[in-house]
């Protein structure tokens, strides 16, 4: 007796991730829509001139990541983006340019929602071009997995004086005076450090961040956090002494940031070198000169973001005696950085964001130092 063999069934091949791209530009509009294209994950929608336009498209579909311009006639991007998490939450990839005005409203975009932000293509032909459209391509497919969330409508932002911040005397402990506190983050990292920071005292240890952010952003990033915190916060520069309620944050660019002994005190350096887990500035650089001259002071935190940078160092750090989170996946918009430093053994534990700022000030040991201690000392 012969049986008739059963049909093969095909696999259904895999949705590819379906993007809209938003820019005013009909020549990025054409790099972009060729370059993600190419991507075989990836599937063009379509290509809006500007935010009405895509609007249009988005009353007939969905798309699964949008790529936005900024700078557009007739309603800007960031007023589109506002409108677009308040309403339906779609994850958003910015492409700016580097202008300082572009600047600060990518930051703005960011804190609003925006998961990523990525440097505007140059109209240059070859291998640089080919690069770079490899890495839009790539920060495409990590956007469509991100976890954005519906966000409040909020109106525009405007320069404010800083806010007065109580400096009356509490019950707590003081704080060691010589201990250092560490973050690093990718993407969604924005939003996140903004939650941080913005609930830490003014008298907090010196905080030394490495936010992956393309050259020319995280200037603004700083002045704008440093318009809502307690703690001073800027950009950092080479040479700069870590002291209390003090924030410094890596540039951009061409350098890694590391501290390193200046006298009795720490300081931070920043030097040029080749990319560390695909990324420049890198955690792990910045961690693991940590590890290596805080002596096992000092409280590390890991955000989220994608890929495995901070990993190795947060374990260096660890090693060494120091303290170690990282945030937890739910509250991650890319749980990449905190679960592969997880899988390194590197946290004590996962928290979630909103727990991370009380975590990072009950690891502060307290020590009977005298009130207003300046400057981290080795």
């Amino acid at each position: 007796m012969t049986f008739a063999s059963a049909p093969r069934t095909r696999k259904p091949a895999p949705r590819k991730i379906r993007t809209l791209i938003v820019d005013d530009s009909a020549m990025v509009r054409k790099i972009l829509s060729i370059g993600l294209g190419q991507d075989p994950e990836i599937e063009v929608m379509g290509a809006a001139a500007d935010a009405r336009v895509a609007m249009q498209y988005l009353v007939k579909d969905r798309p699964d990541v949008i790529t936005l311009d900024l700078e557009m006639p007739n309603m800007d991007g960031l007023t589109f983006l506002r409108g677009l998490m308040a309403k339906a939450p779609i994850p958003t990839v910015v492409i700016s340019s580097q202008t300082q005005r572009s600047a600060q409203a990518t930051v703005d975009a960011l804190a609003a929602g925006a998961v990523d932000v990525i440097a505007k293509p140059k109209m240059e032909l070859g291998g640089g071009l080919n690069d770079m459209m490899q890495s839009i391509a790539d920060r495409v497919k990590v956007a469509a997995k991100a976890q954005v969330e519906q966000t409040p409508m909020a109106p525009a932002q405007v320069e404010m004086p800083r806010p007065s911040f109580s400096t009356a005397p509490t019950a707590a402990p003081t704080i060691a005076p010589d201990w250092l506190i560490a973050i690093g983050a990718s993407t969604g990292g924005v939003q996140a450090l903004t939650a941080v920071l913005q609930s830490l005292p003014a008298d907090t240890p010196p905080i030394v961040i490495v936010q992956h952010m393309p050259e020319g952003f995280t200037g603004s990033f700083a002045r704008r956090l440093d318009q809502t915190c307690a703690m001073q916060v800027r950009e950092a520069r080479d040479g700069d002494v870590l002291q209390t309620g003090h924030v410094l944050i890596a540039p951009g660019g061409l350098c890694h940031m590391r501290v390193q002994p200046k006298g009795d005190r720490l300081a931070v350096e920043l030097v040029e070198g080749p990319e560390v887990c695909f990324s420049r500035p890198a955690v792990d650089v910045l961690f693991k000169s940590v590890a290596r001259h805080a002596k096992g002071r000092v409280s590390s935190a890991i955000l989220t973001g994608m890929g495995r940078d901070g990993a190795e160092g947060q374990l260096a750090i660890r090693l060494s005696g120091g303290r170690c989170v990282a945030q937890d996946e739910a509250s991650c918009v890319v749980y990449g950085m905190p679960k592969a430093a997880y899988e390194f053994g590197a946290p004590e534990k996962l928290v979630p964001l909103s727990e991370i700022p009380s975590w990072l000030m009950a690891s502060c040991p307290s020590a009977a130092a005298p009130a207003g201690q300046e400057s981290y000392r080795v």
